[in-house]
C-alpha cells in the first residue's frame, strides 16, 4: 500500500485540481520582447472559426504590437520599454475576420515624448489586423468614458472574451 492510497479521496481530488491549476499558470507564462524585435504579420489560426477566440499573447505578438504602437505614437520603438502587464489582450473575431489586440505601452523613463504620448487619448491602444496584414494602431485611451469619440469600437464579442465592459462607448479594460 502506498502513501497515496491512505490519503482521503477529497484530498486526492484537491491535489489533482491544484496541480492542474499550476500547470495552466506555467503554460501562460511568457517573456517580454526586446526593443529590437521586428514586426511580424504572421498570425495564430484560432481553434474555432465560428466564435470569437481569446488568443495567447506570444513574444512575437508583443513585439509586433510594440512596433505598431510606437509607430502609432510617431515615435521609435526604443522610446518604449514594453507593454503593461495585465493590460494586453489578443483575440480573433470571425464576424469581421480581424485579429484584435489591446495594450498599454510603457514609455521609457528617458523619453519625455513617449511619456506625453501615452496620456489621455493615447493612454491605451486598440489594434486590428487581417490574417495577412500588419497591425493598425487606434489610439483609444478615452474609450471607456461617457461621450468619448471612438477611434474604433471593439466588437461586443471581443469585449466578452476579454471581460471588458459592454456598456462603455468604445471598449477598453478596467484599470
Amino acid at each position: 500500500m502506498t502513501w497515496l492510497s491512505e490519503v482521503p479521496m477529497r484530498r486526492k481530488a484537491g491535489a489533482a485540481a491544484a496541480l492542474a491549476c499550476a500547470a495552466l499558470l506555467l503554460a501562460g507564462c511568457g517573456s517580454s520582447p526586446s526593443a529590437t524585435s521586428s514586426t511580424t504579420t504572421s498570425s495564430t489560426t484560432p481553434a474555432s472559426a465560428s466564435s470569437t477566440t481569446d488568443l495567447a499573447v506570444t513574444s512575437a505578438v508583443r513585439a509586433a504590437l510594440l512596433n505598431a504602437g510606437a509607430a502609432g505614437h510617431s515615435l521609435p520603438v526604443a522610446d518604449f520599454t514594453g507593454l503593461e502587464k495585465g493590460l494586453t489582450f489578443y483575440a480573433y473575431d470571425p464576424a469581421d475576420g480581424l485579429y484584435w489586440a489591446g495594450a498599454r505601452l510603457v514609455p521609457s523613463p528617458s523619453s519625455m515624448a513617449a511619456q506625453v504620448s501615452v496620456q489621455d487619448d493615447g493612454g491605451y491602444d486598440v489594434f486590428t489586423k487581417s490574417a495577412s496584414g500588419a497591425w493598425t494602431d487606434h489610439l483609444d485611451g478615452l474609450g471607456t468614458q461617457t461621450g468619448a469619440h471612438c477611434a474604433i469600437v471593439v466588437p461586443s464579442a471581443v469585449r466578452g472574451v476579454w471581460g471588458w465592459s459592454k456598456s462603455t462607448p468604445c471598449g477598453g479594460p478596467a484599470d
